[in-house]
């Protein structure tokens, strides 16, 4: 499986401090270098991060706020979560740019945070903060993870829970506010979505199985469990992780103790419009979550320096 002729999607990372972004190209494999780093403003701790496309500036969100830097570290503008968080952990706000570079979408996890308010979900002008449009959510979420939708612009909200539930939401900034769908389950987490934007997947919030559904709709296109792919369920999980090796190809993980009580991880090559399953392959990952597909053929890990490492599949 060869990686696409075309450079991937721009992924982040924090390295040593900086906020690290990463463009390589289609032959780019191995230890990834930064496009660009960002010095996040003195005394502030970045949470979640995103780059804009023409790599100028970053976004971060700490416990208090939403920040836009240069490069060198200059604040561009700072939007604040008032009051300031009463609980200093157990929440984790997170953040995301419309594919265009034009939106920054902020989930605030008010709740948690000890604000007195419902959850918020926040859509601002990246070019200087300003509130576009707000949306209570009916959550009391500890964080929130966003995928952009490659194809509509819509963007894709989870919302985590704990032990309690997970929420999954699509929205859009329509006329002033935002159009926002929740979906009818609260017990799925959002993994990815397919590079088309046809599909995105799902793991049971008790990790009991997968699911392919269609976009926008939400409807089931295929379900596997840790029987279809040959282990025992009482003693295997689907973890929360894999994704979209590309628009055919699912990388799925599977975890579990053997007869030793020893855990074991392996990812597994899943159809991704049939739910065929094609076999194991080697990740070279340290752990079930040091895994990112990209979506052209290619997926990162986590090289000895912080900074990624980037693998094709033979």
């Amino acid at each position: 499986m060869a990686p696409s002729p075309r450079p991937t999607r721009l992924t982040t990372r924090l390295v040593d401090g900086l906020v690290c972004a990463y463009a390589p190209t289609a032959d780019a494999l191995g230890v990834l270098t930064p496009a660009t780093a960002f010095h996040p403003v003195p005394a502030d701790e970045a949470l979640a991060h995103t780059v804009a496309p023409d790599l100028t500036r970053a976004y971060y969100t700490t416990l208090d706020a939403a920040v836009c830097v240069t490069p060198d570290g200059t604040q561009l503008w700072r939007s604040r979560f008032e009051p300031a968080a009463s609980h200093a952990h157990g929440h984790r706000p997170d953040c995301q740019l419309s594919p265009d570079g034009q939106v920054l979408w902020i989930y605030r996890p008010d709740d948690m945070a000890g604000r007195g308010r419902p959850d918020q979900w926040i859509a601002v002008d990246a070019t200087d903060g300003t509130t576009l449009a707000h949306a209570d959510l009916d959550t009391a979420g500890h964080g929130g993870v966003h995928l952009a939708h490659p194809a509509s612009g819509r963007i894709l909200l989870n919302v985590g829970e704990g032990q309690d539930a997970t929420t999954v939401y699509h929205g859009s900034l329509t006329d002033g506010r935002i159009d926002l769908v929740r979906y009818p389950w609260d017990d799925r987490c959002l993994i990815d979505v397919s590079p088309d934007g046809h599909h995105f997947l799902t793991v049971d919030h008790a990790q009991h199985d997968l699911t392919v559904h269609t976009f926008p709709d939400g409807e089931a296109r295929f379900t596997l469990s840790a029987a279809d792919f040959g282990h025992d369920p009482d003693t295997t999980c689907l973890e929360w992780s894999g994704g979209y090796l590309d628009t055919d190809t699912i990388l799925a993980t599977l975890a579990g103790e053997d007869e030793n009580e020893e855990d074991w991880f392996r990812h597994y090559r899943v159809h991704a419009r049939t739910g065929h399953i094609h076999g194991p392959v080697d990740t070279h990952a340290a752990h079930p979550y040091d895994v990112r597909p990209l979506g052209d053929g290619s997926w990162l890990t986590a090289g000895p320096t912080g900074h990624p490492l980037r693998w094709t599949h033979p």
